[in-house]
């Protein structure tokens, strides 16, 4: 793949898609580590006289404007990190968009709206994606696919524009596939993948490909519970996918078979209800209380994740380990964070959810090996898939 190294971008018109998908609370940011991530490089193009057109989606709007999802939030703090000036288009590729890039000089900036608020962005038809595409190739001289986090959407903007422009990966998705490759080619053993978060079926794929490289998976979050099940162990009114109980009794033998160890919790903080302020207390894994459901894990078991994260040299991890929104389910999470930053481990933090409970939980990212962007796109990888926005930037 060609780098922006490559372009010559001197007073042309450069299409970056970048990945600022960031949490809004009321209109307030909530994180922009996303926005910081895609810094680099907008700045580069911008000393290098480039006219830089940002692009990206937010949230999940049903093709047509919706005011709870637009970029503006996002241009003034993109603004105020560059420090300086970020024209903000009101549509995507109509009047709007077209004043706010002809009115560009070398160096300045523009940021689209919500690609999003576009039906063609995300339609399944490939001559309604191509419409679109075709609009905003007329934006542009160069295409720059910077939005990792979106790379494993056959989207317009991601996947049907960059066969239309001359293009390049840019910075973040390059260093995103290379820590990728780390993981999945050579990885450095033992290497052991923490897996939280809700949805047992969200990771199943992933969990298959696994089995084949990694030396150790540990697994947390609402997701445990499917395995706890799956092992005999009653869980209470906890998370459960009793539609998917065959498939992980399948991978735990699996696992065994292959010498892959499996590490499930040994307690969990069970509560009464869904609420910070429901009684809750930590119990034994062969003891969780009928009328009670699992929202952390528990404290020996934070112990034992511990553990196996620093008896690691190669680490990768997806999903919270608990409900980290609510304090008294956060601990979990933020003892597993902790063991990470100590770990003597080559440790990458697969985004979504885990990057935002490290950015909450207040840590310091520096301390981590990777932070990637791309919650979905790493897993998908992972899974060993061939993403088209990947795909469409190699030459």
């Amino acid at each position: 793949m060609r780098t922006i190294d490559d372009l010559d971008v001197a007073g042309k018109r450069v299409f970056v898609r970048a990945d600022l998908n960031v949490p809004l609370d009321g209109g307030r940011i909530t994180d922009d580590g996303r926005i910081r991530a895609a810094l680099p490089t907008i700045t580069a193009l911008r000393e290098r006289g480039a006219r830089v057109v940002v692009a990206a989606h937010l949230g999940r709007p049903k093709g047509e404007p919706d005011p709870a999802y637009t970029l503006h939030p996002v241009a003034e703090r993109l603004a105020e990190l560059l420090g300086a000036e970020v024209a903000f288009a009101a549509d995507t590729a109509g009047p709007s968009a077209r004043a706010a890039v002809q009115g560009l000089a070398d160096g300045q900036v523009a940021l689209l709206e919500n690609l999003r608020f576009e039906a063609g962005e995300t339609s399944k038809d490939d001559a309604e994606r191509g419409e679109f595409a075709d609009r905003l190739a007329a934006l542009a001289d160069l295409y720059v696919g910077d939005g990792f986090g979106a790379v494993h959407r056959k989207h317009a903007s991601v996947y049907d524009l960059p066969q239309r422009l001359p293009h390049a990966v840019g910075g973040l998705v390059l260093a995103e596939v290379e820590v990728l490759k780390r993981l999945t080619e050579d990885p450095e053993r033992p290497y052991t993948v923490v897996l939280g978060g809700a949805k047992v079926s969200d990771k199943l794929a992933v969990i298959a490909n696994l089995l084949n490289t990694a030396d150790r998976l540990v697994i947390g979050g609402g997701m445990v519970f499917t395995f706890l099940k799956a092992k005999g162990y009653e869980v209470g009114s906890s998370l459960l996918e009793t539609d998917r109980l065959d498939t992980v009794a399948g991978y735990l033998r699996d696992a065994e078979r292959r010498g892959v160890e499996i590490v499930l919790p040994v307690d969990v903080v069970a509560a009464e209800a869904f609420a910070a302020d429901a009684p809750h207390a930590a119990v034994p894994v062969d003891a969780i209380p009928a009328d009670r459901m699992g929202l952390d894990i528990g404290p020996e078991s934070a112990k034992l994740f511990a553990e196996k994260v620093k008896d690691s040299r190669t680490v990768f991890w997806n999903g919270p380990m608990g409900v980290f929104e609510m304090e008294p389910y956060s601990h979990g999470t933020r003892a597993l964070a902790q063991a990470l930053t100590e770990s003597p481990a080559f440790t990458v933090v697969g985004g979504g959810d885990s990057a935002a409970a490290v950015r909450a939980l207040g840590f310091d990212e520096a301390a981590f090996g990777h932070i990637s962007t791309g919650g979905g796109a790493s897993l998908e990888y992972l899974e060993g898939k061939d993403l088209p926005g990947i795909r469409a930037l190699r030459d």
